[in-house]
């Protein structure tokens, strides 16, 4: 396959309907290509998560990454603990993006395995984790159910575990959420994205990722009994939070 295929093109030529945005087929050929020229840091993110998984999966525990669409984080998790007795566990509700998954991730991860399942985060029930991943994946659950889901988390946590929150956040004051938007634009042009692409997928995300402020973010966490909640990165309207329990 040639480097090509694999770069992000989606939107590159007008449509004269934009349909909400979906992880199917065509975005997991790209996804790779696709957030790292969209979400500034993300790469960053992703090398911490391993650094962070390091310091805090015990043995005997579980580690789970929701929304693991590829299975990065999941990747940089493996490569970076020193712990066999370890249950990885990768959770997508995209059956296109675990096909991939599943293919990379049976080449660099044999020891421990990774377990992946094809499910809506909203029916799961974590147990003995020591640390959970949600890397960009809260934004995409309807507000209203964001609170139960981070309750199912917490519960299912162990005592000093450990959960990154990555999101897309808004910016409680008008003149600054132009500014960071702005700001973002700038970068995806600054990757090569034309202002056609940056329109169209905007458009496609825009009754489909809801970012919330940071605030309400750190607020719901303590809500649901988190004892620690710090920023720990930020770049423009991204974020990601380290919580524990």
């Amino acid at each position: 396959m040639s480097e090509d295929s694999n770069k992000d093109r989606l939107y590159a030529e007008a449509r004269d309907r934009i349909a909400d945005f979906v992880f199917d087929e065509r975005v997991a050929g790209v996804f790779p290509d696709m957030i790292n020229r969209s979400v500034p840091g993300y790469g960053t993110i992703i090398n911490m998560i391993g650094t962070l998984a390091a310091r805090h999966i015990q043995a005997g525990t579980y580690c789970y990454d929701l929304g693991c669409s590829l299975g990065a984080a999941i990747l940089a998790i493996h490569a970076s603990i020193d712990v066999k007795d370890v249950h990885l566990v990768g959770v997508d509700n995209s059956p296109a993006m675990l096909t991939r998954a599943k293919t990379k991730l049976a080449e660099y991860c044999q020891d421990p395995p990774v377990e992946l399942i094809c499910a809506d985060i909203r029916d799961l029930r974590i147990r003995q984790a020591s640390m959970v991943v949600l890397n960009f994946t809260l934004q995409f659950v309807p507000a209203e159910e964001r609170l139960a889901v981070l309750k199912m988390i917490h519960q299912g946590m162990l005592s000093g575990g450990l959960l990154v929150l990555s999101e897309k956040i808004a910016l409680p004051d008008e003149s600054s959420q132009q500014l960071f938007t702005a700001l973002h634009h700038g970068f995806k042009k600054a990757q090569g994205y034309s202002d056609l692409e940056i329109s169209q997928k905007r458009s496609a995300l825009e009754d489909v990722l809801i970012p919330e402020t940071l605030s309400c973010h750190i607020d719901r966490l303590k809500a649901v009994g988190f004892s620690s909640v710090e920023v720990w990165f930020q770049c423009f309207n991204f974020v990601s939070l380290l919580a524990i329990k």
